[in-house]
C-alpha cells in the first residue's frame, strides 16, 4: 500500500478477477464480529468498490480458525456462516434435541466472537440457508440475538438468512417481513432468496425443479424491495441467475449472471434512484462458475458469495495427502521405517493432521478471496499481544427505570397489536 503523509489515507490495489487494477479505500469499520451500521457500511464500501466478500459454511471451530486465518493473510473481511446440519454437527451429532441445530449455530458465534478479534479483520457472523421447515432453528438464534442484545446491545449474530424460495412469492415475502420486523429494532441484516437455486444442500433438493424457475425475474426482486425497504435498509436479495449447489465443472452450469444487472436497472427506474445500484444482491451455488460469470456477478452488485463445497474438498484434502505422504506412520501407535519401537505419537496426533487441513482449507479460502476481489481491502489490524481482553464480553449498563418505561412501552404496543 502506499501513504499519502497529509491525509494519512491508505489505498489498497487491488487485483480483480477481470485484470483490473483498482485503487481501494479500506472501509472504517473496527476488526471482530461487526453487527448493525458497521455490518451495512461494509457492504455498502463492497458495492462501491467492486468486489464481493466470501461467506464460508463451517462446522467446526477447526473450520472457522482456517477460514480467519485465511482472511488475516488475504488482507480481507470475510463472512463465517452457519448452516442448520452444521450447528447440528458442531453441537454434537449424537445430540437429538429438538434445539441441537440452534444450539450449535449458537456455539459456533460465540466461539468466532471470542476469537476474531485476534485475527484483525472484519467478520459477518451470518446463518446460511433457513428453508420453511427450519423455522424453528431461526427462531432459536433469533431467542440468542434478543437476548445478548439485551445484555450486550448487539445482536449475537450480524445476519440471518431466510431461504423460502420453495414457497409462493407472496407467502415468501409475507414470511421474510414478519421477520424482519422482528430483526430491524436489534439492527441484523436479513438476506433472502426468491427464485431457486438447483441442486442439493443440507436436505433442501431442487435436483428437479422447473430450470424455468432458477431465473429470476426484476418484477419479483422489485416486489421483494417494495416489501421490506419500508421497514429497514438492511437486506440483501439471493436472486437465482441459474445457479446450482453441487460439485460441476466451470461452463457446465447455464449461468446467466448479466440478468441481475437487469434488475438493478429494473428497481433503480422504478424508484428513481440516483444509484445506479440500489439493491445488494448475493451469489449461491457458486460451483460450476467461471471466473468471467463471477467477475459479472460482482459487477452487477453482488456483495456476498457463498463458498462451501470447495472448501469441504480442500479440508479433506489436506488430510488425503497428509495421509498418503505418511502412511508407514499411521499404521499402529508404535512402528514405522525407523524401526519397529518407534512412536508415531507425532504424525496421528490430531492437531498435526488436523492443522493440515486448516492449512489446505485455508489456501482455498484466499483463491475465492482472490476471485471475488476482497483480497488486498483491508489491511489487518492485529493487536498488540496480551492487549485484548480474554473474556471480551461487556454487558452493558443498565438504567432501571428506563427499562421499566421501555418495557411498559412494548407491553402497550403488543397490546395494541403493533
Amino acid at each position: 500500500f502506499v501513504k499519502f503523509s497529509k491525509s494519512f489515507i491508505r489505498f489498497i490495489v487491488v487485483f480483480l478477477p477481470t485484470n483490473i487494477i483498482k485503487m481501494v479505500t479500506p472501509c472504517d469499520v473496527p476488526v471482530g464480529v461487526i453487527t448493525g451500521d458497521d455490518v451495512t457500511k461494509l457492504l455498502q464500501h463492497a458495492k462501491d468498490n467492486g468486489y464481493a466478500i466470501p461467506a464460508f459454511n463451517c462446522t467446526s471451530s477447526s473450520t472457522c480458525n482456517s477460514v480467519l486465518e485465511a482472511a488475516a493473510k488475504c488482507n480481507s473481511p470475510v463472512i463465517i456462516q452457519a448452516s442448520n446440519g452444521g450447528g447440528q454437527f458442531f453441537v454434537g451429532k449424537s445430540i437429538k434435541d429438538k434445539d441441537a441445530c440452534a444450539v450449535g449455530s449458537v456455539a459456533m458465534a460465540m466461539h468466532v466472537r471470542t476469537v476474531a478479534p485476534f485475527y484483525g479483520v472484519p467478520v459477518i457472523l451470518h446463518s446460511d440457508h433457513c428453508a420453511k421447515k427450519l423455522l424453528p432453528w431461526f427462531d432459536g438464534m433469533l431467542e440468542a440475538d434478543e437476548a445478548y442484545y439485551a445484555q450486550y446491545g448487539e445482536p449475537l449474530f450480524s445476519s440471518h438468512m431466510l431461504d423460502l424460495s420453495e414457497e409462493p412469492d407472496e407467502e415468501n415475502i409475507a414470511i421474510c417481513v414478519e421477520y424482519f420486523k422482528r430483526m430491524a429494532p436489534m439492527k441484523i441484516w436479513l438476506e433472502m432468496e426468491i427464485g431457486i437455486t438447483g441442486g442439493e444442500e443440507d436436505g433442501v433438493n431442487n435436483e428437479d425443479v422447473d430450470p424455468e424457475k432458477l431465473y429470476t425475474s426484476p418484477e419479483q426482486v422489485y416486489s421483494v424491495y417494495e416489501a421490506l425497504s419500508p421497514i429497514g435498509n438492511m437486506f440483501s436479495i439471493a436472486a437465482a441467475f441459474g445457479n446450482v449447489h453441487g460439485v460441476y465443472k466451470p461452463g457446465n452450469v447455464s449461468l446467466q449472471p448479466a440478468r441481475l444487472q437487469t434488475h438493478q436497472e429494473f428497481t433503480k427506474e422504478k424508484i428513481s434512484a440516483s444509484e445506479d445500484k440500489p439493491i445488494f444482491l448475493v451469489m449461491h451455488g457458486g460451483s460450476g462458475s467461471t471466473d468471467e460469470e463471477i467477475a459479472t456477478a460482482v459487477k452487477a452488485g453482488v456483495v456476498k458469495m457463498n463458498v462451501d463445497t470447495d472448501t469441504q474438498w480442500a479440508y479433506w484434502d489436506g488430510t488425503r495427502k497428509f495421509v498418503a505422504e505418511n502412511s508407514d506412520y499411521l499404521q499402529g501407535q508404535i512402528g514405522n521405517p525407523k524401526g519397529p519401537d518407534a512412536p508415531n505419537k507425532k504424525y496421528y496426533d490430531p492437531r498435526v493432521w488436523i492443522r493440515k487441513a486448516e492449512e489446505s482449507m485455508g489456501e482455498r479460502c484466499g483463491v475465492s478471496m482472490d476471485k471475488l476481489g476482497s483480497k488486498g481491502t483491508f489491511p489487518p489490524k492485529k493487536p498488540e499481544s496480551g492487549t485484548t481482553p480474554i473474556y471480551n464480553f461487556k454487558p452493558i449498563a443498565h438504567n432501571p427505570l428506563k427499562d421499566a418505561v421501555e418495557g411498559v412501552s412494548k407491553m402497550v404496543a403488543s397490546a395494541m397489536g403493533k
